[in-house]
Formats: structure tokens, sequence, C-alpha cells
């Protein structure tokens, strides 16, 4: 599901390795080599944590906060969203990119743990706390997902196949229904990005952040450019909220330019990764096809 949409002034849119140290000189075997690389380690997930923490307090200030900011203008309210907000709150899952190696089990039990405490803070009225268990919940349940994909190949054809789900699912499909029909269904199953000065803003469907996440984690996972993969999918949703207004439509599916948000950055090392699977999968037929 990815329609998103406003509640007021914004039109809704769619929703490696490390090296190894040498060991010094009359060191011991075991003693030089990984202390280094442990201490780096713990240092970058120090400083991440740190920057996740100071990050998640002010887009929370903001959440809190929002309706008693000033008013702006329709298409700066979108620009706030598309500079500031957007990549404030998907700044979140990058600083927790680390966390996809997590164990499956662990995964799991969180993503279940936060879809859950999600819809009960939903139907608590804790709206804005929700807003946040969700996003927890879908990128938990995207690390889950990418254990499950064994080459980068399925990952590519998966970003060429959804934005047609997607846009059948928006335009004629279930979405179309539940936000027509049952706007506080959609409500319910999307993310909220509110302008400042009003109730109202933008919604994400919450499939759009599960793969957003799938496709950042599959970036790092298999090596891609993962810094420019995020500033891509960034821009993928922003760009669709922009066309969602121009356009003036009552939603545009957000896939479409998030898969191309994740192909586009990395189109190179793809092909050549495609090209790969190809060469391994005629070997084996050929290998299964040789006489014995």
């Amino acid at each position: 599901m990815s329609n998103a949409g406003p509640e007021r002034s914004v039109p809704p849119a769619a929703s490696g390795g490390g090296g190894a140290g040498q060991r010094p000189a009359g060191a011991a075997a075991g003693e030089g080599r990984e202390r280094p690389l442990v201490g780096g380690a713990s240092a970058l997930l120090t400083r991440r944590a740190t920057g996740f923490a100071a990050l998640a307090t002010l887009v929370g200030v903001y959440y809190g906060t929002h309706q008693f900011w000033f008013e702006l203008p329709l298409w700066w309210d979108l620009t706030w969203l598309c500079v500031l907000l957007i990549p404030a709150v998907f700044g979140l899952v990058w600083l927790a990119l680390p966390l996809w190696r997590s164990p499956l089990r662990q995964l799991l039990v969180l993503a279940l743990s936060c879809g859950v405490a999600a819809a009960a803070l939903q139907a608590t009225g804790a709206g804005v706390v929700a807003n946040f268990a969700k996003l927890a919940a879908m990128t938990f349940a995207a690390w889950c997902f990418l254990r499950f994909f064994e080459e980068l190949s399925w990952v590519v054809l998966v970003a060429v196949i959804v934005p047609f789900v997607d846009s059948y699912s928006v335009w004629r499909g279930p979405t179309n229904t539940i936000v027509n029909e049952k706007p506080e269904v959609f409500s319910a199953l999307s993310f909220t990005f509110p302008v400042p000065g009003a109730e109202g803003g933008a919604m994400l469907g919450l499939p759009d952040l599960l793969f957003f996440a799938l496709f950042l984690g599959a970036s790092t996972r298999w090596g891609l450019r993962t810094g420019w993969t995020w500033v891509c999918l960034v821009a993928g949703l922003g760009g669709t909220m922009v066309l969602a207004t121009w356009l003036d439509v009552g939603g545009l599916p957000a896939l479409p330019l998030l898969s191309v948000g994740f192909l586009l950055p990395n189109a190179d090392l793809l092909w050549r990764e495609v090209q790969r699977a190809r060469a391994r999968a005629r070997s084996a037929r050929d290998r299964r096809a040789a006489p014995k």
C-alpha cells in the first residue's frame, strides 16, 4: 500500500569486509590484531547511537509541537517535508542500519514487538508515538526478509516488479479502495509527515517504509553505494510528493521512484552482479548436463 496523503495542505503522495591488522613484532598469536578493529567498530557504533539519540530527540520535539509552529504556503510546506523532515525521519533508519546484521530471531522479535506496540498506541490515540513504532516494525521486518534473499539479483527483480504492483494497487486495487472508502484504515496503516502550523500532513503507506529499509539494507549487505542509495531513496519519496502536488492528484504510488532510487545509483554494480549470477547459473547447468 503506497498511497500517502495530506490531511491539510499537502496533497497526498503515495505512498564489505574489513582489513586485518598485522601482528606487532614479538606479540603472541592472536594479540595486536583484533583489538584495533573491535575498538574502531565500537567507536563507530557509539557515534551512530549518539547521533540516533540526538536526531530522535529533534524529530520527537517537532512531532510533539509542530501544530504550534509557523504556517507556510503549500509549496513551502512541501519543501519543508522534502528537504528537512523526510531526510530526518529516514536518517533514523540510516543510523540504525548496523542492526540488520542482528540474528534473525532477534530481528523477528523486534519487528513483532514494535508492530504490537504500534497497534496499541494507535488504538489509544497516541498516534505520534505510534508513527515511530510503525517505522521500527517495518524496518526490522524488512531486514528479516533480507536474510532470505540469497542473491542480489533477487533484490533487483523485486525492484523491477513492485512498481507495477504498487501502481495497480494505488490506482485500481486495494489501496485505492481503502483510501476512498475507509480512510481511517489507511490512516492506521500509514506514516504521517506533519506540516508545521497544522494538524495534517502527508502520509506514506507502511509497505513503502518496508521497501525503503529493504533496499537500504541490500545496498550495505552486497557492498553497493549505501550513502548514495539513501540519498536517492529519500529523493524518490520527495519526488513522489512533488509530482502529486504538481499534478494535483489524490495520490501517487511511491514504489516506482523508490525502486529507481535503489537501481539508479548502483546500476553498474547491479549489472555486473546480474551478469555474474547468469554465468554461475550457466556453469551449474553445464555441470549437470556433462556426462558422468
